[in-house]
C-alpha cells in the first residue's frame, strides 16, 4: 500500500509547483491522470505507490515549458523524492516513467517498460482524448497562438521527435498527428476500453467541425 503521508506531501508539492501553469498541464490535469491511474491499476499487477508517484510527478516540469530541456522534470522529481527519504529504487522507477511517458511524435522506441509505466501512460493518454482532450488541445493551441485550421497545411504523420516538438501547425492537425493515434497505443485492457469511447467522441466532433467549416451544417 502507498505511504499516505508521502502521497499527501507529493500532492502538496505538485499543487504548489504547478500553480499558474497552462490550463492543459496544470494540477487538474495531474489529478485526472492520478484518478485514471488508480482506476486502471485495479486491473493490473503493479506497485500502486510507484503508479501514484509517477502520475503525480509525470508533468512536474514538462519540457514544452522549459525550452525543450527533458532533464528538468526528472531532476525536480528526484530531488523532491530524496527530500522525502524515498528509496533510490523507487526514485529510479519514477524517473524512468517521466522519461518514457510522452508521445514525442510516436516514432520513438521506448527504452523502458513496466506495468507501472503502462498504467500511467494510459492514464495520461486518456486525458489527451475525448471531450477533455479536445478542450486541452485547443487551449494549448491558443496558448501557442496557433491557427484553428488551415486546409493548405496537411498533417505530418512522419515527424521526427525534433520536428514534432518544434511544430507550430494548426490545432486540428494535432488530432491526426497524435490524438486519433492514441486509441491503438493503449497498454491495458481498461485503457483500451475507455479510449474507444473517447476516440469515437473525437471522430464525431471532427465530422461536425468540418461540416461547419465547409458550410454544410
Amino acid at each position: 500500500m502507498p505511504d499516505n503521508l508521502l502521497i499527501e506531501n507529493t500532492i502538496k508539492f505538485v499543487k504548489e509547483t504547478l500553480e499558474g501553469a497552462e490550463g492543459g498541464h496544470d494540477w487538474f490535469h495531474i489529478e485526472r491522470v492520478l484518478n485514471n491511474s488508480r482506476l486502471i491499476a485495479q486491473g493490473e499487477n503493479a506497485d500502486l505507490e510507484i503508479v501514484e508517484l509517477g502520475a503525480l510527478l509525470h508533468d512536474i516540469a514538462d519540457s514544452k515549458f522549459h525550452g525543450g530541456d527533458e532533464t528538468v522534470g526528472p531532476k525536480v522529481a528526484s530531488d523532491f523524492l530524496r527530500s522525502q527519504s524515498v528509496s533510490e529504487e523507487t526514485i529510479d522507477h519514477v524517473v524512468k516513467i517521466i522519461q518514457n511517458i510522452s508521445f514525442k511524435g510516436g516514432n520513438i522506441d521506448q527504452k523502458f517498460s513496466s506495468s507501472e509505466l503502462d498504467i500511467v501512460q494510459d492514464a495520461d493518454r486518456l486525458d489527451a482524448i475525448g471531450a477533455i482532450g479536445i478542450a486541452r488541445c485547443f487551449n494549448y493551441g491558443g496558448f501557442k497562438d496557433r491557427s484553428l485550421y488551415d486546409p493548405d497545411i496537411k498533417p505530418n504523420l512522419n515527424m521526427t521527435k525534433e520536428e514534432y516538438k518544434a511544430s507550430n501547425a494548426p490545432t486540428i492537425n494535432h488530432f491526426y498527428e497524435k490524438l486519433l493515434l492514441l486509441k491503438d497505443r493503449m497498454n491495458t485492457q481498461t485503457g483500451r476500453r475507455i479510449a474507444a469511447d473517447r476516440h469515437a467522441f473525437m471522430v464525431h466532433y471532427l465530422d461536425q467541425f468540418f461540416s461547419e467549416w465547409n458550410g454544410k451544417k
